[in-house]
């Protein structure tokens, strides 16, 4: 995982359910395929605008509702990382047990607006704006989370240390 990651922002509001991003009849295709079906209610085309780097920006309580695996979807779709507000503690869970980056940067919504070209230090828990200067910080991830997603996920980390055999995955 890089440290800093540069791409194009998306960002949603406030409350944004597993359900919105991971819709019930998805729920029986394939991970590729159910992952043309992320945002669909809440932003119909958005996996066709989506390309790999993008960064997802969120408001306030991002990730609510069922612990669908989201994070696998967004990897599908060559999400690179999610930002927001404020996440649901069982779906920044998944997100790191996956690898996909995330960071909490309170405010975030205020700073970034759709399609801008964004610089995140997942790290330090900074988000930029190089076209404007303006930047915020959150909290970092604990460092022993943050290793997780250095890693690539929950499992690889336990592969890595020794604890599970190196060719199981999630």
């Amino acid at each position: 995982m890089q440290d800093i990651i540069e791409g194009k922002a998306w960002v949603f509001g406030d409350s944004v359910d597993t359900d919105n991003m991971y819709p019930g009849f998805a729920m029986k295709l394939s991970p590729e395929e159910a992952a043309k079906h992320v945002f669909y209610d809440l932003r119909p085309g958005w996996t066709d605008q989506v390309q790999p780097g993008d960064i997802v920006v969120a408001g306030r309580n991002f990730g609510i509702g069922s612990s669908r695996p989201v994070a696998r979807l967004f990897q599908h779709l060559g999400v690179a990382a999610l930002v927001a507000e404020e996440f649901n503690s069982l779906f920044l869970r998944n997100c790191v047990n996956f690898g996909l980056p995330v960071a909490t940067i309170p405010g975030v919504t205020g700073l970034v607006s759709d399609e801008d070209e964004v610089r995140l230090n997942v790290h330090n828990a900074i988000i930029d704006l190089p076209r404007t200067g303006g930047a915020l910080a959150g909290a970092p991830l604990p460092e022993y989370v943050y290793d997780i997603l250095a890693q690539g996920g929950l499992f690889a980390k336990l592969a890595a240390d020794g604890y599970i055999p190196a060719s199981t995955r999630a």
